[in-house]
């Protein structure tokens, strides 16, 4: 076992820099049990890939990574993007085919995010611009059928597939312990394909307006805890993926046993969140103790026609939610991403392999303070209605001013509008037992297929 440090192969942490190959170097030479320290200084690179055994990555003090915004260096590589298995841009850091890293201390990631933001922006603001830069025209090539793949919004039209900044792809035993990851490209943390992963303490930080920045993507992994992280970004805070549609239905490997706790996720579009991408299915998923400040969204799971799988067995505890939106929503109308019309139909229709399903969920012991929208959104299929939700000793009050339309509850399409603000449900089995909704004089709004047990 040996310890290095990064000067060791040549690095300047002077910002200016190109220390692409040092990290190269310094990555292949380590081997099991080695040690790799990063002294303070700020590296600049392109994209770098961390494979080993039982390796260790300390960044001292004033140390980070600042990793450079030419998309002509992130070549493709073969991974997941918005819940398909394409070729997408080289993630910023990718730690792949791994057992027993640990990377720790006060480091910094930064995504160096702000040309891909802009970038983005134009993208999105053009829904019939197809692949233009070359990277574009790379990937559209290696994406044969990409015009009729789903998406969440983030460029699959153009394939304009930014690369996150730190992905976890297909690896065992991994900890992240103490990092600052900030102006991600794109999503910030995606652990993909993975199991026994701890991620504790870190600060993911993104600008509010940074699109598709997601903080935490938990996606199609087992056996993970997030503890003690504050998440303050412009998507959804910790969310939890495993696939999108009939792809991620033939990879078919779900999300499960994950615990979140003691998290702070602040700004962000939803605080916990599960989905859209839910294909394979997502089960026994603990959150508890945290909390969820002006997040647009608390308890969020949102899925919907085309996306497929069975999410079960979640339980939200001990939760203080503040100044949302909503503080709690379950969606199967979710809009974002959809090329079909007939997604958001009222009527019933055929129950097939990529109609999703939710069912067994409590939420206990929770707080939702001063919510502008609405008090819950709770919305069903008619052919798959929500099942077995409990909802106890919670408490959910309406803010007195600045107060939002209900429209902003949750990003849905195809549901009537309603003026209540209190409990909206529609095609779910409820259970209310010591439940308190203040400020509206509806608490709970019953609409079709409702079964409520109070």
């Amino acid at each position: 076992m040996e310890t290095y440090s990064l000067v060791d192969f040549g690095a300047r942490g002077d910002g200016k820099f190109d220390n692409t190959e040092v990290f190269a170097a310094a990555f292949a030479a380590l081997k099991e049990g080695d040690r790799l320290n990063i002294g303070k200084g700020t590296y600049r690179s392109g994209p770098i890939t961390l494979s080993g055994r039982n390796i260790t990555l300390v960044f001292e003090k004033g140390a980070g990574i600042q990793f450079i915004a030419d998309e002509d260096l992130y070549t493709p590589v073969f991974s997941r993007w918005e819940g398909v298995n394409c070729y997408c841009m080289h993630p910023c850091f990718l730690i792949t085919e791994s057992d027993g890293i640990h990377i720790k201390g006060d480091g910094i990631l930064d995504g160096n995010g702000l040309w891909w933001w802009e970038k983005a922006k134009q993208v999105k603001s053009d829904p019939k611009r197809g692949p233009v830069s070359t990277m574009e025209k790379i990937l559209a090539a290696h994406n044969p059928g990409y015009e009729s793949q789903s998406g969440g919004g983030g460029g699959r039209h153009s394939q304009f597939l930014r690369p996150p900044l730190l992905q976890i792809l297909k690896s065992n035993n991994i900890q992240l312990d103490g990092l600052t990851l900030t102006n991600s490209p794109f999503w910030t943390l995606h652990p993909l394909y993975s199991t026994n992963i701890i991620l504790r303490n870190l600060h993911v930080l993104n600008p509010k307006d940074a699109p598709n920045t997601d903080g935490i993507d938990i996606d199609s992994c087992r056996f993970v805890t997030v503890k003690e992280c504050v998440v303050d970004v412009g998507d959804d805070g910790i969310a939890l993926k495993s696939g999108s549609g009939p792809d991620g239905i033939s990879v078919n490997l779900p999300t499960t046993d994950v615990l979140i706790e003691s998290c702070t996720v602040k700004n962000a579009h939803g605080g916990a969140v599960i989905g859209s991408e839910t294909a394979a299915g997502l089960h026994d998923i603990t959150v508890k103790d945290c909390l969820f400040d002006g997040t647009d969204r608390g308890i969020r799971i949102k899925t919907r026609r085309g996306r497929g799988g069975v999410i079960t067995d979640l339980v939200f505890s001990r939760l203080r939610m503040r100044a949302n939106l909503c503080p709690l929503t379950m969606n199967m109308y979710y809009r974002c991403g959809s090329l079909d019309p007939e997604d958001f139909s009222l009527l019933e229709k055929p129950v097939v392999p990529t109609t999703p399903r939710i069912a067994h969920v409590l939420i206990e012991d929770c707080i939702a303070e001063a919510s502008t929208s609405s008090a819950a959104f709770i919305a069903g299929l008619p052919e798959s209605p929500i099942q077995d939700v409990e909802i106890r000793n919670c408490r959910f009050s309406i803010a007195q001013d600045g107060l939002m339309p209900t429209e902003e509850s949750e990003m849905y399409e195809g549901l009537p509008s309603v003026q209540e603000r209190g409990i909206r449900a529609r095609n779910v089995e409820l259970r209310l037992l010591n439940v308190e909704v203040e400020g509206d004089m509806t608490a709970v709004l019953k609409e079709v297929g409702v079964t409520i047990i109070e």
